[in-house]
């Protein structure tokens, strides 16, 4: 029983108790005072009538000084009592009258959906994804302040608990396509359970923060158990140990001779500082570039005039010894030839995953965090300058930031831009939307758990879309596009309605890649297309 409920029941008990109180007291002082025997409902009648305040004409003058201090006594009690309706019933009623009522059960039929439990700022990724298919999705959600606040935002949403049967039939989870379970990883594992148990046949896809704990959920009968944080730490990790290596680092293999490949422009670089026709990229190694990061937004194809600055991150196609040549102009040249030392701040699942990639390319680093443990080197708060200094933050090459509170990641950015303006700056963030505010304040690479969970579970429970880019800031996704079928990439204007760049086709198990304006595309075609996660879904809207 919620609290309204509670103080509606007390204070109707107080007035009834209090009426029939004064009733029988309002007898007897009639009876024994003013030697006027009334019965018991003319006694009722006036206390009815002092409470309501519709006066009580015909009963005044007493004569007894007792009971014209009862009368009163009367008065200021049925006084209290209304002004006491006012917020114990009134106002709340009012509230209610005027509330949003969100939705406890799916209403309208709804089949072949994707049912979310429950809502975080990871699924974000996956509904933009599920939209641009027209396939329906709702969140069940156990806050019913938030699913209140989902459900005025427009989110198809029901407030109900995923973790109990009838949680899950409200959302119709007999006859939908998938359930996304991304709470915590016991959370998780319940809801497995539970799914299970209803119909074994519905897939379900389970979201772990811990890859240790995956073969619990396996064996909770999950279809499919994620692990995005150890490859977003991987991903950030790389962006070290490419810049110091011959490794490309994200590098995407489409065919035999065919790669797509993501290069940070490190500080120092040969072509840092220069515009995009002065650098001379295609001239020196052959490549396209079809996209590039500035500041955060990308931009397909860049301009000639665009000045690439460090943090810029090219998105370039070419042949594996094309991209290598390509990469020794991104890099700078002490990069190239000291590993120098990474400052890894925070030691959770993302911050343990960088150190083992770093250990593996033999690279030195010192790990910060707040709490102390075994591996940790220096303990104190990132966003402290004197712990940043203690750390070596003067002599260090890189900073990652594995911190998964996007506010304190940002506050420590701005603090490590300011503490040093050569060091480079690789972020992670929980939110997509955070992304640009890190770069911002000075990040040179962003990458968001929430952009990685989605795709990954779009991927899992999407069968006509193959994502082959989950840990890159640009996605790079196969597809067929059946609206293309018969129409050239300059007619259809691809670029210009989407934003997304078609670097590929798979035909007849061939991989063309020489893609003109002229190029038609055939039935059977699929089609992969680079660009931004919003630009994607939209070529899947227009031409999908």
């Amino acid at each position: 029983m919620d609290t309204w409920k509670r103080r509606a029941f007390g204070y109707v008990g107080v007035l009834v108790v209090s009426m029939v109180a004064f009733t029988v007291a309002y007898q007897y002082g009639m009876a024994r005072f003013e030697g006027d025997a009334i019965t018991g409902l003319e006694a009722a009648q006036f206390i009815v009538e002092t409470y309501t305040t519709t006066g009580y004409g015909a009963q005044a003058g007493w004569d007894s000084q007792l009971m014209l201090v009862l009368v009163m006594v009367m008065d200021i009690a049925g006084t209290v009592m209304i002004f006491l309706a006012l917020p114990v019933l009134a106002f709340p009623a009012f509230e209610n009258a005027l509330s949003t009522t969100v939705p406890t059960t799916i209403e309208n039929g709804l089949e072949d959906h994707v049912i979310v439990a429950t809502y975080t700022p990871r699924v974000e990724t996956l509904i933009g994804e599920l939209d641009s298919r027209g396939v329906e999705w709702v969140i069940v959600e156990p806050d019913r302040g938030r699913a209140t606040d989902l459900y005025e935002e427009g989110y198809d949403v029901i407030h109900a608990d995923p973790d109990s049967s009838a949680g899950l039939r409200a959302a119709n989870y007999t006859d939908a396509r998938a359930l996304v379970a991304d709470v915590s990883d016991q959370v998780d594992a319940s809801i497995v359970l539970t799914a299970k148990e209803i119909d074994e046949s519905v897939r379900v896809v389970s979201v772990v923060e811990e890859p240790d704990r995956a073969r619990y959920h396996e064996l909770a009968g999950a279809d499919a158990v994620l692990s995005p944080r150890p490859l977003l730490g991987e991903s950030l990790a790389r962006k070290v140990t490419a810049s110091v290596s011959t490794d490309l680092g994200s590098k995407i293999e489409l065919g035999e001779e065919f790669d797509i490949v993501e290069l940070p422009v490190h500080r120092g670089a040969e072509v840092a500082g220069r515009t995009l026709a002065e650098s001379g990229l295609r001239e020196r190694a052959s490549v396209n570039v079809i996209g590039a990061w500035f500041d955060g937004e990308f931009e397909s194809p860049p301009e000639p005039d665009s000045v690439i600055e460090p943090g810029t991150v090219l998105l370039m196609t070419g042949r594996d010894d094309q991209l290598q040549r390509l990469a020794d102009l991104t890099r700078a040249e002490v990069r190239r030839y000291t590993s120098g030392e990474t400052i890894v701040v925070g030691y959770g699942e993302v911050g343990k995953t960088i150190t083992n990639v770093l250990d593996e390319a033999d690279l030195p680093y010192t790990v910060v965090d707040k709490n102390d443990a075994l591996d940790v080197d220096v303990v104190g708060d990132a966003t402290d300058p004197e712990v940043l200094d203690a750390a070596g933050l003067t002599s260090a090459r890189s900073v990652i930031l594995a911190i998964p509170d996007d506010t304190a990641a940002e506050f420590a950015t701005l603090v490590v831009r300011e503490e040093s303006d050569r060091v480079e700056v690789i972020a992670r963030a929980e939110e997509s939307e955070s992304v640009q505010k890190m770069y911002r304040a000075g990040a040179d690479y962003v990458l968001a758990l929430g952009t990685i969970t989605g795709r990954m579970v779009a991927s899992a429970v999407l069968e006509d879309e193959d994502v082959i880019s989950l840990d890159t800031q640009v996605e790079v996704v196969r597809t067929e596009a059946p609206g293309l079928v018969g129409h050239t990439l300059g007619d259809a204007d691809v670029r210009a309605r989407t934003g997304v760049t078609v670097v590929a086709v798979e035909r007849n198990g061939d991989v063309v890649t020489d893609l003109g304006p002229d190029f038609q595309t055939h039935q059977g075609d699929e089609l992969i297309v680079a660009g931004p996660d919003q630009a994607t879904n939209r070529f899947t809207e227009v031409f999908g």
